[in-house]
This record gives C-alpha cells, structure tokens and sequence, in this order.
C-alpha cells in the first residue's frame, strides 16, 4: 500500500505579513472572517463596533459586541511578547468603557501577565471575564500562511461551560419558546441570503427574541425583533451611546425626506433614559409561533431590514454630534 506525501508545517514570523500593528495586523483583525476565527476560538460570535476607540488619553484597538448578549468586546492586541503598558492600557479601557469581555491577543505572554489575567478572573464578578490569546502563523510549504489562536488564560469554568452549553444545543434541552425563536430566526436567514439588498444574511441565529445587523458605524444597529405578547414584528434602527438623543434630532429633521424615500412612516421614539433612541416600523396582529405565516413575515421584514438600511446607512455615516443643540428649558 503506497501513502500520499505529507506537507510539514512551517512557523512564519508575524512580521512577515504584517509588518506594522497599528496599520497591518489591527485592520485584518477587525476583518469580519478574521473575528470569526477569533470568535470561534472564543466559542462566541462577534460584532465589530469600532477601531482605535478612543478612551480618555487612549485608544483602544478593536471594540466589539457579543451576538446574542449584547455584551461588550475589548480587543487589545500586540506583534510582541506581552508588556506592561498593554496591561495598563487594557485595565483603563475596562474601566472607561466597562466592557464586559478582555480580550488580549500577542505574539507571546510572559509567565507574569499570565498570571495576572488568571488573578483578575479570580478577583472580578462573573459580569468580567479576561482573556489572554497567543497568535500564531503556520504553513506548509508554499501555501498562504493561516493564523492559530491559542487561549493561554481564560475565565473560571469557562471551557466547563461552553461544552455544557453545546452540550445542551446538542441535546435538545432549550426551551420550546428559544427552540421556535432559533428556528424563526434560521428561516429569515434564508430568505435574507436570497434578497438583493445590502443586507444579505449570514448570521448565526440565536434562541432569542431580537436579530441584530450592523449598519456600518458604532453605537447604531438594525434589529429585527418579535414581541409575542402584543402578536407583533418589528424592524427597527437602534440609536445608543452618550450622542443617542443628538443623533436621533439630528435624523427627525430629515423625517419627511426619509418617509418619502421609504414610501412608508416611522415610529420615532426617544427613550426614556436619554441613552437610546428607537426609529422603527412594525407589522402588528401577528403571531411569529405561527410557523405556517412565516413566509409572509419574513418576507416583510426582510423588505423593511433593508429599505431601513439603503436609506438610513449614509445619512448615519454623515452624523455628527455638534450640530444638534438642545432648546433652552422654557420657564
């Protein structure tokens, strides 16, 4: 019996291909595949938020969220062995932007910050979780390099959990109500993946009321909700952050041109706590349990997903908070 060859793998220096951190190795991180990798190593999905966020004299590299807990995502990354002024760095991010989620990613940790990253998942609620991730380049012969993550620290319990939580996914055990959810979901990605508009699919339905689509810029989303309750659907754009009631006035003077464009009305609504701000459209007397209607749903709401993102995406590009001044209170 003959065997075939086999190729023998190759490390490749980081630096080879990407050069700079800043310029090089943070853009591909931020790339949609390459945080898919990130998050597959993670057992998580993320979102990009934004790059170099500025928190107070500093500039965190990538902040995303968490698909399905909204959480937030801190990445702080680095071509070299780890260092104290990364630490510092990715503490006062933590704190300026309480993020719920440390990632930091370098080519190499030392024994001390490993240690570090390990007493700080002791120390902290459940609410943090700090991860420290080692990058890795591999090929065989003339193929293209493929990064490797390696975890290197994590959380108490948190390789105990993500195989409980496949575990149950496996096993059938959520609930019928996230089962259904899951599967409205799963249906609606199909029919996205075959419409002509920006937003195409591609996501990974979770068993949870709300699908949320990024619309290009931090602190906005497009979200798909079901509410069961008041037999309703929605689609929607998501304004958060300290500019929320900025952005939203902004918007509502250009209401009329934005309606005309769509050819249907919105529901404006700024939210009470001055930190959000919802403009939406919703298909009412529905049932989404109703398996048999979900055509028409999902029909619906892709439509609406994507009119909401080809007319509001470059006006949200353009925002700026500065041009918006509160009235004076009346006396």
């Amino acid at each position: 019996m003959t065997t075939k060859p086999l190729g023998r793998l190759e490390r490749v220096e980081l630096r080879e291909i990407w050069p700079s951190e800043a310029s090089d190795f943070t853009p591909w991180l931020a790339g949609k595949d390459n945080l898919g990798i990130l998050g597959d190593t993670l057992g998580t999905e993320l979102e990009l938020k934004a790059q170099e966020k500025p928190v107070g004299p500093f500039r965190a590299d990538i902040l995303c969220k968490e698909i399905g807990t909204g959480a937030w995502v801190l990445i702080e990354n680095q071509l070299e062995k780890t260092d104290h002024n990364h630490l510092g760095q990715i503490l006062t991010y933590a704190s300026g932007l309480q993020a719920a989620t440390i990632v930091w990613v370098a080519a190499r940790f030392t024994d001390e910050h490993r240690a570090t990253l390990d007493w700080l998942n002791r120390i902290t609620d459940t609410s943090f979780r700090f991860f420290g991730l080692e990058i890795e380049l591999w090929k065989i012969g003339d193929s293209e390099p493929a990064p490797k993550f390696n975890i290197v620290a994590s959380p108490n319990g948190w390789s105990q959990s993500i195989a409980q939580a496949a575990r149950n996914i496996d096993d059938g055990e959520l609930g019928e109500t996230r089962v259904m959810q899951r599967d409205y979901w799963t249906a609606l990605e199909k029919v996205l993946s075959l419409s002509e508009g920006p937003v195409n699919g591609g996501r990974r339905p979770q068993p949870q009321s709300w699908m949320t689509y990024s619309i290009g810029r931090a602190y906005f989303s497009l979200n798909l909700v079901m509410v069961r309750t008041r037999r309703q659907v929605r689609a929607e754009l998501y304004i958060s952050g300290p500019n929320a009631t900025a952005f939203f006035h902004i918007l509502e003077t250009q209401k009329s041109e934005i309606e005309e464009e769509l050819g249907f009305p919105l529901d404006w609504q700024e939210l009470p706590d001055g930190q959000a701000s919802r403009i939406s459209i919703s298909m009412d007397n529905v049932d989404p349990g109703a398996r048999i209607d979900w055509p028409r749903q999902h029909e619906w709401l892709a439509n609406h997903l994507n009119a909401l993102h080809r007319v509001f995406a470059p006006r949200v590009r353009e925002l700026d908070a500065d041009g918006w001044q509160p009235e004076p209170p009346t006396e």
